[in-house]
């Protein structure tokens, strides 16, 4: 997988999630005491959370990601912000912050123990540098079955448990870890230690459950992807149009993993910037809300159950009422 200005990741068109990232923002400005400090913000994607967060939080901000480019709209065109168009390496190490930030960016690494030795050594001896981490949660995946959520972007999957681990071992002290955005997200707070460390978080304590549900997971994952089937083809069968709610990669592995072609019409996206593009192995179009009125959809698959809320009003504001559903629920 090769990243470049191409990839395009960025949730902030969202009504839901901007608003999940302005309160997570706030959040870490106020833990992390960020007022007139430099944050460094590893795999920034297009800077809006960076942005969001040095403005609420009086700061200043480096991003350093291979896929970041100035689109009009991101809201990233600020003086205190600077970015570097690169990955982050040992080159990078010598760079100097008050708070490294990296959010969804680990499970994208396949070496993430050299990755976690790369940022202990960016912050070396200086005891007052916060880092923050935000990475999707696998217990969850393991917990739903929700194999939407297995694709070949991510090479790790954390539990809060494991991502402790990796850190404690690599020199922090990992001083909160938390679950948010409905437990989809786990963020992680660690300051640097002279060594190893030990867990003291409930959290830590999860190879016992994770066990458990690893025996079972094969089988309910099976169960999930035949209801799937079963349901999609019913509906297709009777001649009502389905289309997905979101043109991500949860939708690629939904459509890829089940086999699905034509009984799907499109994915809905609302980042203008996914929108005249096709879904990656199936090459469903990936369409704005505004184009279903020209075509209304029966059945909706919403692939974030998160998002439910924010797409009856969308729907409602285009007048249409077609069945909705989530994965996941």
């Amino acid at each position: 997988m090769r990243y470049s200005t191409n990839f395009e990741e960025s949730q902030h068109f969202s009504e839901t999630f901007g608003s999940f990232a302005k309160q997570l923002a706030g959040q870490m400005a106020e833990k992390c005491s960020i007022a007139a400090k430099h944050v460094i913000d590893i795999g920034c994607g297009k800077g809006e959370f960076l942005r969001e967060l040095c403005s609420l939080g009086g700061a200043t901000g480096l991003g350093i990601d291979p896929g970041y480019r100035e689109d009009e709209g991101r809201g990233t065109d600020d003086p205190r912000l600077q970015f570097i168009v690169d990955y982050f390496g040992p080159k990078y190490e010598e760079l100097i912050a008050d708070v490294v930030l990296c959010r969804h960016t680990l499970e994208h690494i396949a070496p993430v123990r050299e990755f976690a030795r790369s940022i202990r050594r960016l912050v070396g001896t200086r005891s007052h540098t916060w880092v923050a981490f935000e990475t999707p949660d696998a217990k969850r995946v393991l917990k739903e079955a929700a194999f939407w959520d297995i694709y070949y972007e991510h090479c790790s999957y954390f539990t809060a448990g494991s991502h402790a681990r990796l850190f404690r071992q690599e020199g922090f002290e990992v001083t909160e870890l938390e679950l948010v955005y409905g437990g989809q997200y786990i963020v992680q707070y660690a300051k640097p230690a002279s060594g190893r460390t030990q867990p003291t978080l409930p959290q830590e304590d999860d190879l016992a459950e994770l066990e458990h549900l690893m025996e079972s997971f094969p089988a309910r994952v099976s169960a999930v992807q035949q209801q799937w089937r079963e349901r999609i083809k019913e509906i297709h069968s009777s001649g009502r149009r389905i289309v997905l709610w979101g043109g991500g990669s949860k939708a690629v592995s939904f459509l890829t993993t089940l086999g699905l072609s034509d009984e799907v019409q499109a994915a809905v996206d609302i980042n203008p910037y996914k929108q005249g593009k096709y879904t990656p192995g199936t090459g469903h179009p990936v369409i704005s809300p505004q184009t279903l009125s020209d075509q209304p959809p029966d059945f909706v698959i919403v692939m974030n159950a998160i998002y439910l809320s924010e797409v009856r009003r969308m729907l409602d504001a285009l007048d249409l009422k077609p069945q909705i559903a989530a994965v996941g629920n």
